[in-house]
């Protein structure tokens, strides 16, 4: 369940700039997934603590998940484990 709700990271001018400013990081997620899913997911799959999970719906009809990571853990580290920086 965990890969399938977590689609892929994002790598957008916008969303490299909320990696380095506000220890963000930003995943495309299914459509039906909830915040406590995502959250589930990510800390599983990457092995890193989540502070608090955000969403929207993009005008595409896509799921976005804005995943705050813990002090201790850095979403500049984990974007470049991840190949986006």
């Amino acid at each position: 369940m965990r890969r399938e709700v977590v689609i892929n990271p994002i790598a957008t001018e916008k969303a490299i700039k909320v990696i380095e400013s506000e220890n963000k990081i930003v995943f495309t997620v299914d459509r039906r997934a909830t915040k406590s899913d995502v959250k589930r997911a990510v800390e599983s799959l990457y092995k890193v603590k989540v502070e608090s999970v955000n969403t929207l719906m993009a005008p595409d009809g896509t799921k976005k998940a804005f995943v705050r990571l813990s002090e201790e853990n850095s979403a500049a580290e984990l974007s470049m484990r991840l190949k986006i920086l």
